[in-house]
């Protein structure tokens, strides 16, 4: 059976580790020269809705280092553009390419395509969730702090979709977050209750940034309005001023914090200059992680040989 990620919640801590560990073993052998080619003759669809950077090129060049070839699709290129049905257009990719990496506005969306399906789908970003991201996230963390256990996150800034996966990546593996948005800019309830419900993570949500950064080993943030809230920026900026992850913020974390953004980020506004580029950032690794990260969801989700190499239980 076929294996998708739609959301963190899709995997288990065993899952996550495996992806960890070979993640980690295939930056090793990159920086060694090593490219191993288990994806041969295989192809990823990338379906983009919206523009990307850091997400479109890592999956692009994940699967040329693991000898397959990524075709981009702009869904405004398609028929999906006319109003073509997303279970038929699923169907019928599924007969052209051997998974599946769409980004696009709705959740439902990336659910309905994994529904009809054949190969695996990866969401590649959606106004609820931002999993790959965070997976990629995770790795520079115990890059820099060697666990997860016993550690605490805090997050800065608007509860978004990249917060979203933070809280379920909480629920999964159990580590401390700390949410510090603005009233009427906290995540979704029934995304904090449905991990909630899982028991396993400490998760807080606060209005005040000072108290969630305290004790924190990481210092997280993003821009203040996502893609598709361009006509609130301005309001945005007065609200969110605040939250601003600055030196003065950081002085209420422990001296090794490390701060980090999954860019592109807006220098002066949700970060100053000065945390971005100074020792605590560690955002350039952290854009590097995602192309490590892929290599390793799409080894384990498309059928190397024929076979998966792990499958949905």
């Amino acid at each position: 059976m076929k294996k998708d990620i739609l959301t963190i919640l899709d995997l288990d801590r065993q899952d996550i580790q495996k992806l960890f560990d070979r993640a980690f073993e295939l930056k090793r052998r990159s920086r060694q020269g090593i490219f191993d080619q288990p994806l041969r003759g295989r192809s990823l669809g990338l379906l983009f809705e919206k523009p990307s950077t850091r997400t479109r090129l890592s999956f692009e060049t994940a699967v040329i280092q693991l000898g397959g070839t990524p075709i981009f699709i702009s869904a405004k290129d398609t028929q999906l553009s006319r109003n073509e049905p997303v279970k038929d257009m699923a169907r019928v990719l599924s007969r052209y390419v051997d998974a599946l990496a769409v980004r696009t506005f709705s959740q439902q969306i990336v659910e309905e395509f994994a529904q009809y399906a054949d190969i695996p789908v990866i969401n590649a970003l959606t106004d609820m969730y931002h999993p790959c991201q965070v997976l990629s996230d995770l790795l520079t963390v115990l890059e820099y702090k060697h666990r997860l256990d016993g550690l605490k996150v805090a997050w800065v800034g608007d509860g978004n979709n990249v917060a979203h996966s933070w809280i379920n990546a909480s629920a999964v593996l159990g580590f401390e977050l700390s949410l510090a948005c603005p009233e009427g800019y906290f995540p979704d309830p029934a995304v904090v209750r449905k991990a909630m419900d899982k028991g396993c993570g400490k998760i807080q949500i606060t209005s005040d940034p000072k108290e969630a950064v305290r004790n924190a080993a990481v210092i997280y943030t993003d821009v203040w309005a996502s893609m598709g809230q361009e006509s609130e920026q301005q309001a945005r900026l007065k609200i969110f001023e605040p939250f601003q992850v600055n030196e003065a913020l950081i002085q209420n974390a422990p001296d090794d914090v490390i701060v980090m953004h999954c860019l592109p980020a807006h220098r002066g506004e949700e970060i100053t200059e000065a945390v971005l580029e100074g020792s605590h950032s560690v955002v350039w690794d952290q854009s590097e992680n995602k192309l490590h990260m892929h290599k390793a969801i799409l080894e384990t989700l498309i059928r190397p040989c024929g076979q998966l190499i792990a499958e949905s239980r």
